[in-house]
């Protein structure tokens, strides 16, 4: 390939430039694809990518994913070892990185995240659609402050209050995307024992689900379903999954799936296929979003 061609599937860079299309999260990811179509096409594998910048093959894996910002001089390596070299393009890129790089709101919270989860906060800040599934805890944008403090504290059981408080804070600013004019699609579907387990004790739980039961009956773009116990297994039992759905074309559905002490992020067609079979059947199989209303009713009641 030449300096002046371009791959027929070239993600239109320019179109992210004006500031208005896509979160910073968006941008790189964006700009992440994009150098990864340029490698390929020159037939230059993730090992020789990662030598001409001083890396390894990992690096590479994690600028093409988005997982990570562009540092200037990496970026220019690369653009001219995938030979890129005409002025123009080389600075629609450097542009789309700089806009990349952005902090996004949830920085000012360096000090509690981790980096890992730092990905998942800005995918679901860009996300059209978020399905997940929940084993164990209510999912952190529909969490009362209350019940987010009484699970925190679980994950970090020797941490000071100051730590606590942060990482709950982090939590509530996270729900102001339902509230945003042009929200998200939420749509969850929780185990029974999620809406059983009383995390903070009676009061905290009643208080948590009367949240929840106000938050599906006001927000029309939030759905939430009861897988109950009477569904017996099922494929994705003991396991909670997220899948991202962006409005932009160009980008694929992300799997993150949350462990005790990281995320895994998934975006290969073959995997995003098979969680979102596994997610179709886990909707088919719970209770429709009307019969999880009364049971939300039924609980509250008895805890009354």
């Amino acid at each position: 390939m030449t300096a002046m061609m371009r791959p027929d599937d070239e993600l239109s860079i320019a179109r992210y430039l004006d500031g208005n299309q896509g979160s910073p999260t968006v941008r790189r990811i964006v700009l992440g694809a994009q150098l990864r179509k340029l490698r390929q096409a020159c037939g230059i594998s993730r090992e020789d990518a990662g030598k001409a910048i001083r890396g390894s093959h990992a690096k590479i894996t994690r600028l093409e994913r988005g997982q990570v910002g562009f540092k200037q001089k990496d970026l220019v390596d690369l653009l001219t070892l995938y030979r890129v070299l005409d002025p123009k393009r080389r600075e629609e890129y450097f542009e789309l990185a700089r806009q990349a790089n952005v902090a996004g709101w949830w920085q000012q919270y360096n000090d509690v995240l981790e980096d890992w989860f730092e990905l998942h906060i800005g995918l679901e800040e860009a996300a059209a659609l978020i399905r997940t599934y929940q084993v164990q805890f209510l999912p952190g944008l529909l969490q009362t402050r209350a019940y987010a403090n009484a699970v925190t504290r679980l994950g970090y059981p020797n941490e000071p209050d100051v730590k606590i408080e942060r990482l709950v804070e982090l939590r509530i600013q996270r729900q102001e995307l339902l509230s945003r004019p042009e929200p998200p699609q939420l749509w969850a579907v929780l185990d029974e024992a999620v809406l059983r387990r009383t995390f903070g004790g009676v009061e905290v739980m009643r208080a948590q689900l009367e949240h929840l039961l106000d938050v599906v009956e006001r927000m029309p773009h939030v759905t939430v379903q009861v897988a109950p116990f009477s569904v017996g297994a099922h494929a994705a039992a003991g396991s909670p999954i997220s899948i991202l759905r962006f409005p932009e074309p160009e980008l694929p559905d992300k799997v993150y799936l949350e462990q005790l002490t990281g995320g895994l992020y998934l975006d290969k067609q073959e995997e995003i296929d098979q969680y979102s079979a596994v997610m179709d059947r886990l909707c088919t199989a719970a209770e429709t979003p009307e019969e999880t209303k009364t049971f939300l009713k039924r609980l509250i009641d008895r805890m009354t």
